[in-house]
């Protein structure tokens, strides 16, 4: 009884969605049905997607040394593990979801809270194709632009949030990533 009471506890998010779909369904079929359609493409989207990142993230975790990861993007590694944060960031491919497991990887490898709050900043809002899509269509100069503001805006983010967070939240984070 304990279990299921878990269960239900960990996904009582789902399964709120899954009864008001259900409902949707019941009381207004055709808006039922759309919602699960979506909800049907976007669960094989994920599926298509994560298999591979999870086998990166894997490879990543046997292959990467932790010494390295520190050297890198830990403590003391200033503008260039800031940057390279940043850079791994705008490189990546993928939706925004794919970016937390990578993050977690590199927390529990040793990278600093700040480095790993840049490089979800860069993963979701400076990717290069973004880049190169907008600069094509909108031009050069608007991308710059919006480009300069994402990265005071990322870098800002990144320090606040860091800044933020208590010396106790930062272990609870610390712990939960070796954990993971």
């Amino acid at each position: 009884m304990n279990k299921l009471k878990a269960i239900v506890k960990r996904y009582r998010l789902f399964l709120l969605f899954l009864a008001v779909n259900l409902l949707l369904l019941l009381f207004a079929p055709e808006y039922g049905a759309a919602a699960f359609k979506k909800a049907g493409s976007n669960l094989k989207e994920m599926l298509s997607i994560l298999p591979p990142i999870f086998i990166l993230l894997g490879l990543m975790d046997v292959w990467l040394k932790r010494e390295t990861m520190m050297r890198l993007m830990g403590k003391g590694s200033g503008i260039k593990g800031a940057a390279l944060a940043f850079l791994l960031g705008s490189a990546a491919a993928g939706p925004l979801y794919a970016a937390f497991p990578v993050a977690a990887i590199m927390l529990k490898k040793g990278a600093t809270l700040f480095n790993m709050f840049l490089f979800i900043g860069a993963w979701s809002t400076t990717k290069i194709p973004l880049l190169l899509f907008e600069a094509s269509n909108l031009g050069i100069p608007y991308t710059l632009l919006r480009l300069a503001f994402n990265l005071v805006g990322i870098v800002l983010i990144a320090f606040l949030l860091e800044r933020s967070l208590t010396e106790e939240d930062r272990k609870a984070v610390a712990e939960q990533a070796q954990k993971n």
